[in-house]
C-alpha cells in the first residue's frame, strides 16, 4: 500500500495528478486521464458517477484507500478522486493496485 501512496506523491510532484471531483472529471472528459482512483469511502453518488464516466470514456478506475490518505499522499486536504495523467505512472500504479485496489 505504501508503494501506491509514494507513487501518487511522485506523480503529484511531476504534475501528473488531477485531484478533486471537478479536476478529475475534466481530465477524463478531455482524454488526459490514464487512470482514475476513487476513495473507498467516497459517496455512492461519486462512485457511480466516476464508474459510469470511466466506462464511457474507457479509462481504467480503481476504488482504493480513503479520502484522508489519498489527500495526504498528494499533499492536499481530503480527496475522494484522483486522475493520473501520465501513462507510465498509471501503468506502475495499476500493477500495485491490482493487489490492493478494487477494480469494479
Amino acid at each position: 500500500m505504501n508503494k501506491i501512496y509514494s507513487m501518487l506523491g511522485l506523480a503529484t510532484k511531476a504534475g501528473k495528478v488531477a485531484s478533486g471531483e471537478f479536476a478529475t472529471e475534466k481530465s477524463i472528459k478531455s482524454g488526459k486521464a490514464e487512470l482514475v482512483i476513487v476513495s473507498e469511502d467516497a459517496s455512492d453518488n461519486t462512485k457511480k458517477m466516476f464508474s459510469d464516466m470511466c466506462v464511457f470514456y474507457e479509462v481504467p478506475k480503481y476504488f482504493f484507500g480513503n479520502k484522508e490518505d489519498l489527500g495526504h499522499a498528494i499533499g492536499k486536504a481530503m480527496r475522494s478522486s484522483l486522475a493520473i495523467t501520465d501513462e507510465n505512472f498509471a501503468n506502475i500504479l495499476m500493477e500495485h493496485l491490482k493487489q490492493y485496489g478494487n477494480c469494479k
